[in-house]
Order: structure tokens, then sequence, then C-alpha cells
């Protein structure tokens, strides 16, 4: 996942595993040329939001072993990433990072959603705890979800 990737390379770059968000806004913007300052603070939000980065009085720690993760050569994240990602676009990510294949996953979860007459998160969620993952993280999001759908 190439949010992962982005969020690991000031942390491989650096060789630790807390940083100070100034560190992680440079890394980025000006290391990498990857984002502006503003949208290094964007994708630092993004991260923390979905629990790849923690924030502490000291800084900015990686919530995951940035050494499993290799950053290519040629790797530049897409700004897609600036933005807020779904419940079911976590879960899919969860899903292909444990090696499933994408179309694989989406076709199960649609067919688990019809099923089950869920929101598409909660399939995903559903979906993804039945195939042994952990995105408990994710299920108060999905469960949010449901309650939108009831009260529109």
């Amino acid at each position: 996942m190439s949010l992962r990737v982005a969020v690991a390379a000031p942390f491989i770059q650096h060789g630790a595993r807390r940083l100070k968000e100034n560190e992680v806004v440079v890394a980025l913007s000006l290391d990498r040329d990857w984002f502006s300052p503003d949208q290094a603070k964007r994708l630092i939000d993004v991260a923390t939001q979905e629990g790849l980065l923690e924030r502490g009085d000291d800084g900015l720690e990686i919530a995951f072993d940035p050494s499993e993760v290799t950053v290519p050569e040629e790797f530049v994240p897409d700004e897609d990433l600036l933005r807020e990602r779904s419940a079911f676009e976590r879960v899919l990510d969860s899903l292909v990072a444990e090696g499933m294949e994408k179309h694989e996953a989406v076709g199960a979860i649609n067919t688990l959603q019809q099923e089950l007459g869920l929101t598409i998160e909660a399939a995903a969620v559903v979906y993804a705890r039945r195939q042994g993952i952990d995105v408990g993280d994710l299920a108060p999001i999905a469960r949010e979800a449901v309650l939108d759908t009831e009260d529109g």
C-alpha cells in the first residue's frame, strides 16, 4: 500500500521509530520532493487517523515496523493518499496487504453485502474478520455507516 510506503520513508531515512513532526514534513517535502509542506502535514493527519502514526508530546511514532517496508527507487506517492479513505477502502487495503487479490476481495465483499443486506463498509469488516484479519479499529466506522443508512 502506497500510504504505508510514504509514511515509512522518513522513518527509514532517519533509521528511527520516532521523529519530530517537522522532520517528517521535511523528509516528505524537501528531501524527497513528494509533497508540499502543507500536503505532508495532511498526509500525517491521514496516517494518524488510520493508525499508521501516533502523535505524542515528543513527536510522531510509527505504529508498524518500517523495516518491513521497501521504498522502491522510482516510487512517487499519489496525491489520492491525502484524502480521507472510507472504511471499505481501508479494509480492502488490509486484505490486499495480507496477500488477497483485490478483485477477489471486492467480489467476495459485494456478495456478502447482498447476502446479508449490509452496507459495503459493514460487509467489508465482516469479510475481513472471517478471513482472520483484525480490522476491529474499523468496526465502529462501519457501524456508523449502517446507522447513517438507517437514518437516511
